[in-house]
């Protein structure tokens, strides 16, 4: 099993998909890593050898951001929206949609389920 990234890549999938694996890297950054490295992508992960699975490793740690340092960049880029109270911060912290889009209807996702309102009480 190969480890890169303090992350255990799964045996039995392609090079190219086990890659994705990898908090911050998608599909084409796998793709653009195999071909720096001249590995096969539909090679399976369990049969590369220590050399293969090492130069990886170092060209991942060397070019491309990923897991905790990734992790940690995003979350102060959104802990600063929020400190600096602009509006994209506000919509964070809140819980809301932030690119605009509706909120009467729809944003379950960002809003969870619905909190049913009662009528209140009639008066006299």
């Amino acid at each position: 099993m190969a480890r890169i990234a303090g992350v255990n890549l799964p045996n039995q999938k392609r090079l190219e998909i086990g890659l994705t694996y990898i908090y911050g890297i998608g599909q084409s950054t796998a793709q653009k890593i195999c071909k720096d490295l001249e590995l096969d992508l539909d090679q399976k992960i369990k049969d590369l050898t220590d050399d293969e699975v090492t130069k990886l490793r170092t060209y991942i740690d060397a070019n491309v951001e990923v897991e905790g340092d990734l992790r940690r960049e995003r979350s102060q880029a959104l802990k600063r929206l929020a400190e600096i109270g602009c509006y994209r911060g506000i919509r964070h912290r809140r819980g809301l949609p932030v690119r605009g889009q509706r909120t009467k209807t729809n944003a379950r996702t960002r809003k969870g389920p619905k909190k049913t309102v009662g009528r209140g009480k009639k008066g006299k």
